[in-house]
């Protein structure tokens, strides 16, 4: 398999996290509405009459439209100049785990403590992969 298909697989990998984080959001929405636990009043302009562990569901989806998006453009823009190595490879691998393990933690037991120290590893997985993407583009080449 090649550098660029290893750097564009995990993006495929979130992919299939944000439909089963979906999924789960939508199935845990339906339940909640048809067990009455959230009347759809309470719905109609917010999240915040969701149960928490619904809205903790919607809010990880939410996450995954947030930093995820600087993973994508850079993964893309290093496709297009033609930049690919192996440590963008692995900082690709990198952040999708976490994003993995944040979403566990999240949808789970909601650790604050843990689920913040999964996302700063994250956000600098994706700044150290922009940071290395400069540094090939305008100084290593």
């Amino acid at each position: 398999m090649t550098a660029t298909k290893l750097l564009l697989l995990p993006l495929f990998v979130h992919l299939l996290l944000i439909f089963f984080v979906g999924y789960l959001t939508l199935k845990a929405r339906f339940r909640s509405v048809k067990r009455g636990r959230t009347k759809l009043k309470d719905i109609a302009v917010g999240t915040q009459g969701w149960p928490d562990d619904v809205r903790a569901l919607g809010n990880n989806f939410d996450n995954q439209f947030q930093v995820p998006m600087l993973w994508y453009a850079g993964c893309g823009l290093i496709v297009a100049t033609g930049l690919v190595d192996w440590f963008a490879v692995a900082l690709s691998w990198l952040f999708v785990s976490l994003r993995i393990a944040h979403s566990y933690v999240h949808c789970g037991s909601n650790d604050v403590p843990a689920r913040m120290t999964l996302f700063l590893a994250g956000f600098t997985a994706v700044m150290v992969l922009w940071l290395w993407f400069g540094l090939r583009l305008f100084v290593i080449g």
